[in-house]
């Protein structure tokens, strides 16, 4: 039986977790079949949520056994969908880019990004930081990897995935760069894994035009159309 994956590229307002998360069960509501839905980098509090002051940042993080969290694991439990979802963590006085993996109304799995990009690391100190783990775990019988934005791009040989990556991404590019851009995801994804369903947020300010992508073998087999809400559904072979 092949498993089914909802990609949601929705728009997110930064530091509005209720409006954020109305959003997840919006999108929720849109699915039926899906075995679990994916949601972009950072979508619960939006990626610009942070000013990088950690006075500031403490509070707009949450913890894993935070009651958002909690919220978050109820909802998937409740609509018998499991969830990825891309969020900032903290975890005593550190903070986070993270991906937490949601299955069966419990968070099973959480990947810390490691690569530096999602941070103004020009302003943060040593309250910023980066995971130094992978994230590789079977799911109805795919062993998945789980990348964020820049960890393909500076460090591709810690991320083999033998059959799915995960790959959430939050890039403002312009229209124009996207048509150049897709080609050299899509290409940069091969050097991982041969499917991989990558994941790219809406947003106003700054403007992100979203977008989502299966990508197979180095190509884009299957797309959503920039600028727009919307669900791309993709089925993967066991």
């Amino acid at each position: 039986m092949n498993v089914n994956f909802g990609l949601v590229s929705y728009k997110f307002i930064n530091n509005d977790i209720e409006f954020n998360i109305n959003q997840i069960q919006k999108a929720i509501k849109k699915v039926s079949g899906v075995d679990m839905i994916c949601f972009g980098e950072a979508f619960l509090q939006g990626f610009d949520a942070f000013n990088w002051e950690y006075s500031h940042d403490k509070d707009i993080a949450i913890t894993q056994d935070s009651k958002t969290m909690k919220r978050l694991e109820e909802i998937s439990f409740n609509n018998k969908v499991d969830l990825g979802i891309g969020y900032l963590e903290k975890d005593e006085d550190k903070l986070y880019c993270s991906y937490a993996i949601i299955i069966d109304g419990k968070l099973k799995y959480n990947y810390r990004r490691i690569s530096k990009g999602w941070k103004d690391f020009r302003k943060t100190d040593s309250h910023y930081q980066e995971g130094n783990e992978t994230l590789k775990f079977n799911y109805k019988g795919l062993e998945i990897v789980v990348a964020l934005c820049g960890d393909l791009w500076d460090y591709p040989d810690k991320f083999k995935a033998k059959d799915l990556l995960i790959w959430p991404i939050y890039a403002n590019f312009t229209l124009k760069q996207w048509k150049e851009y897709e080609v050299e995801y899509a290409k940069q994804a091969y050097k991982v894994a041969s499917k991989t369903l990558m994941i790219n947020s809406l947003s106003c300010k700054p403007k992100s035009y979203g977008g989502l992508f299966y990508f197979e073998k180095g190509k884009v087999l299957k797309k959503l159309e920039y600028d727009r809400e919307g669900i791309l559904i993709v089925e993967i072979e066991k």
